[in-house]
């Protein structure tokens, strides 16, 4: 076998890359962003590699790949299925497969305290691959932390081929991130950039799409062709603002990215249909009675009279963000506007219902991301 020195230059899809006393790991957000919020959700998931795959070309038909998982898990709640890589060759997809072992952090919801196993590096090997030089790509899970450590292939890895397509930077929430997909290329942003040939950078973070000012920085500074953001369900379920102050917020968040890229194509999304927070207010809640019976679910915890008093919904959230959009759109003709409900909305749910009352599965994100594909990136490109 072949050795290969993986090199950050070998990551696509990431914001940065740390070197650690093991290998790599891939973030989404940069250092300095990620220093600026106490908060360990979006640290754990902003290391979650949504959306980053390994590339390179080779003629080989087998790859080895050494990697340290790190996944998260709460006492009583079912574990989540082990991330899975997604090998494709030439853009088609091929193979895939799990790493076992690694680190393991299970959360005591209870008592708040965390016992963690470390049993080391694992590797998956690709075999069978197709002859002939070939570009290969090693879609990272979407759902768990990745340090990269080793690669071995059957013939010499060489650099992969520059990139010539144009790059679409998206952030959103965990639903971006890709929740209850089953495999990263079944998340809808990555749906849709391949549908769409474009270049994807997902910034989609589990209960992190709350307008905070270093993602709108970040977004600023990273080069792209097309930009957008999904906004409004983790505002809800975090129960984070008001409207007097979600509104400036979201005008604050689209000024930063425009200070970057004031002609690139801007697209905002409303939220998808989600019947537990159309008109309940969050904060969102795991449903107890649920986990009783070892199923996931959520819930609205927040009172619908509350809305007369500022608190937002999903339907108070769409109405805001087509109005702000419609207004800076008059200064602004390359900002556009998505309804979240076209993408999927009461009759998807009727047929593709959300199984944990938050997020989409696999159909569901294919759905998602064929629809956004076709609607907004493939008229945006024309």
């Amino acid at each position: 076998m072949h050795p290969c020195e993986i090199t950050p230059e070998m990551l696509r899809g990431a914001v940065e890359v740390e070197r650690t006393a093991r290998g790599l790991r891939p973030h989404r957000l940069p250092a300095a962003a990620r220093a600026q919020t106490p908060d360990p959700q979006l640290a754990m998931v902003e290391a979650q590699p949504s959306g980053v795959r390994l590339v390179c070309r080779t003629a080989a038909t087998t790859i080895e790949l050494d990697a340290v998982p790190t996944r998260f898990g709460y006492r009583g709640v079912p574990a989540r299925p082990d991330g899975v890589y997604d090998l494709t060759v030439d853009g088609r997809p091929t193979a895939q497969g799990s790493i076992p072992g690694g680190i393991r952090h299970t959360v005591d919801m209870a008592t708040g305290a965390t016992e963690t196993t470390d049993s080391g590096p694992g590797t998956i090997t690709f075999t069978d691959l197709p002859g002939g030089v070939k570009d290969v790509e090693i879609w990272l899970p979407h759902t768990e932390t990745t340090e990269l450590v080793g690669l071995r292939a059957d013939a010499p890895i060489e650099p992969a081929t520059p990139v010539t397509r144009p790059v679409w930077l998206h952030h959103g929430s965990s639903i971006s991130q890709g929740s209850n997909a089953t495999s990263p290329l079944g998340i809808w942003p990555v749906v849709a950039a391949r549908e769409s040939d474009l270049e994807l950078v997902n910034l989609g973070f589990g209960g992190g799409a709350l307008l905070d000012p270093f993602t709108a920085r970040t977004m600023r500074d990273i080069p792209a062709d097309l930009i957008s953001v999904k906004i409004g369900i983790n505002v809800v379920n975090a129960d984070l603002m008001r409207v007097r102050a979600f509104v400036p917020a979201v005008h604050g968040f689209l000024d930063t990215i425009r200070e970057g890229h004031p002609d690139v194509p801007l697209v905002v999304v409303s939220p998808i249909f989600c019947p537990i927070h159309e008109v309940t207010p969050g904060p969102g809640a795991f449903d107890v009675e649920a986990l009783k019976e070892g199923k996931v679910r959520f819930r609205a915890t927040g009172d619908p009279a509350e809305v007369a008093a500022g608190k937002l919904t999903l339907t108070v959230i769409r109405s805001h963000l087509a109005r702000i959009v419609a207004e800076r759109s008059a200064g602004d003709p390359h900002l556009h506007y998505v309804d979240g409900l076209e993408l999927y909305g009461e009759a998807d749910h009727a047929e593709l219902p959300l199984p944990d009352a938050l997020h989409p599965d696999t159909a569901a994100h294919r759905r998602i991301g064929e629809r956004f594909a076709k609607l907004t990136l493939d008229r945006l490109r024309r």
